[in-house]
């Protein structure tokens, strides 16, 4: 059996041969992107690509049991099912902060793995995001659709205890993402949704030597939660991080 990494890179290989015979794909006109791109755009040609994508979101000890899910034109979908109870897969640009400029970005590329606690209840917003994507809906629809399922709780409360990794050497966050667009790796916490501008302050986040950094894109989103980043210093296939 071929070593994750490995596999990864071959499998990238032939995806990107394929993807380059298809029409649509190519990089988006400047820095703001308007309205989404035509679906292709977003999709990954290769599903098994696409699910080893996902899985190089956390360690193997972790993703090579979880559940997996790739994009298709009608949403997420399982593609392999797990034991462990974590949820892996790659998030597209319209999970991003609804006046984040690159929130149609078709190159974004957010492998992730949610714990139990955040498959539960982070991830139907990630899925509930992308099937008004999919459907159609501008953002500004998008964003009100969101808020009143938030409000007649039709979208699962905060859970204690949710967190996720990306700690993917392949992923692709941002076009100005520095140091690179995979930005570094790193590991999310999830707590109550805070507002004020020291916000994190209960954790220390943003301090001088600490390792918390403080989300501030979503603070102003409408999902109950606060989200805290912990770049760690190697990715998940075990090279090391700037």
């Amino acid at each position: 059996m071929l070593p994750i990494r490995r596999f990864y890179r071959s499998a990238l290989v032939v995806a990107v041969g394929i993807a380059l015979c298809q029409p649509g794909r190519g990089v988006a006109d400047g820095p703001s992107y308007g309205q989404m791109a035509a679906f292709d755009r977003y999709a990954i040609a290769n599903r098994s690509v696409e699910v080893v994508l996902a899985r190089s979101a956390a360690p193997p000890s972790i993703s090579s049991n979880a559940n997996v899910l790739v994009l298709t034109m009608r949403g997420y979908e399982t593609a392999e099912r797990g034991t462990n109870g974590f949820t892996c897969l790659v998030e597209r640009s319209w999970t991003k902060a609804f006046d984040d400029t690159e929130f149609w970005n078709p190159e974004i590329r957010a492998p992730v793995c949610y714990n139990p606690a955040a498959s539960s209840s982070i991830l139907p917003y990630t899925l509930f995001r992308t099937r008004l994507a999919l459907s159609g809906a501008a953002k500004a629809v998008m964003l009100q659709r969101l808020q009143s399922a938030i409000a007649e709780k039709r979208l699962p409360a905060f859970e204690a205890g949710a967190m996720a990794y990306m700690m993917s050497k392949e992923q692709y966050l941002s076009d100005s993402a520095r140091p690179s667009p995979s930005w570094h790796a790193h590991v999310m916490f999830y707590a109550p949704a805070a507002d004020g501008a020291d916000a994190g302050a209960s954790w220390g986040a943003d301090r001088r030597g600490s390792p918390v950094v403080f989300d501030n894109s979503h603070r102003a989103g409408p999902e109950p939660w606060t989200v805290f980043f912990v770049p760690v210093g190697h990715w998940s296939d075990g090279s090391a991080s700037s």
